[in-house]
């Protein structure tokens, strides 16, 4: 067992987390609820658990320091928000040339609470081909995992719908 899944298990058993789901080798990530930057730490736990590399969006202002070697470190990558397009274009390149890639994004795009999801993850599935996979965080059953992985049907209302009702019972704080 390497290094990181004994201590990903350990820190899950210690924090009484679990993880559950079945991942594919490649695939689109969509991370909901997304409201802490712990969320990051239990995505990292997941990912070290399973024994996988998350390329794992995440906005540029967290390089700066320590904490961008550390993230970088992790797999993480560095999005300009502004100007996203060429971050994207980079990681269409990387997956092109890899049999194995998974691509974390946040379904908010942010920690604050939206009306409406982001959905770059959408459309980075449709110009890859690659299958989107639903991955969650539910406190109050204290399980971070793998939900279901689809490919778009290109009815984007409906796909939505569909992950709007996989995320629906999931919750981010325990009393909420």
């Amino acid at each position: 067992m390497s290094l990181r899944r004994a201590l990903a298990r350990a820190l899950l058993r210690v924090s009484r987390w679990r993880t559950t789901g079945e991942l594919p080798e490649s695939a689109i990530l969509v991370g909901a609820p997304h409201t802490s930057n712990w969320d990051w730490v239990l995505t990292m736990l997941l990912a070290w658990d399973y024994g996988v590399t998350i390329r794992l969006l995440v906005k540029d202002s967290l390089f700066k320091g320590p904490l961008g070697w550390l993230l970088r470190a992790t797999g993480a990558v560095s999005l300009d928000r502004d100007n996203p397009k060429a971050t994207i274009e980079a990681l269409l390149a990387e997956q092109a040339a890899s049999e194995t890639f998974l691509l974390g994004l946040a379904a908010e795009g942010t920690r604050s609470r939206g009306e409406y999801w982001k959905s770059g993850f959408y459309r980075i599935s449709q110009q890859t081909g690659l299958p989107i996979t639903l991955a969650f965080l539910d406190a109050p059953s204290r399980t971070v995992g793998w939900g279901p992985t689809f490919h778009p049907t290109g009815d984007v209302r409906a796909d939505m719908d569909r992950v709007r009702e996989f995320y629906a019972p999931i919750r981010s704080e325990e009393h909420t």
